[in-house]
């Protein structure tokens, strides 16, 4: 995919958007994968099945969006995951590399979301959104820094902008 190049990236991410399962959080199949990428790659059955399997990294059967963009745009760059670390450092205030919820909560300002300046959502709905993303945060009240980067990671590569990504962190987390 990368020797590609990034035209034929953006042209699957496209396909993949427009796949009718996807909603921004449902994935497709291992078929309908296949299916999206005879419309890009001529890949043998066993190169589709490899890519695959490199991109189903919670072993579902299943690859989501967010999955589809990290494995092919690889981890955040270094301006990037120094916006992350800085606002996850800003939450752990123990440096024990996990963080709570309710200090999180205290700490998110959503208020330049797209949802919450057009009406649809509120802060709170916004932030329990957020929350949902990360497995055990709602029973242990908890975040490892390893979620956080997953997320971020995932965050980060469906935004081309590293300014963008750069200021959304900034505003999201209250960093100076």
């Amino acid at each position: 995919l990368n020797q590609a190049g990034p035209r034929l990236i953006r042209s699957l991410g496209k396909i993949f958007r427009s796949m009718k399962t996807f909603d921004g959080r449902k994935s497709v199949s291992r078929e309908e994968f296949a299916n999206i990428l005879h419309h890009s790659l001529a890949l043998t059955k066993s190169e589709e099945q490899g890519l695959f399997e490199l991109l189903d990294t919670n072993r579902t059967g299943l690859i989501n969006f967010e999955d589809f963009l990290v494995g092919v745009r690889g981890k955040p760059n270094s301006r990037r995951q120094a916006a992350i670390d800085k606002a996850f450092l800003k939450l752990d205030r123990d440096c024990l590399g996990i963080i709570s919820v309710t200090e999180a909560r205290g700490n998110f300002s959503p208020h330049l979301h797209p949802r919450v300046k057009d009406g649809r959502s509120r802060h709170e709905d916004v932030f329990a959104d957020f929350i949902s993303f990360f497995k055990d945060a709602k029973t242990t009240g908890k975040i490892s820094r390893d979620e956080w980067n997953e997320y971020y990671a995932a965050v980060s590569a469906s935004i081309d902008n590293d300014e963008h990504f750069v200021k959304l962190m900034r505003e999201l987390w209250q960093l100076d």
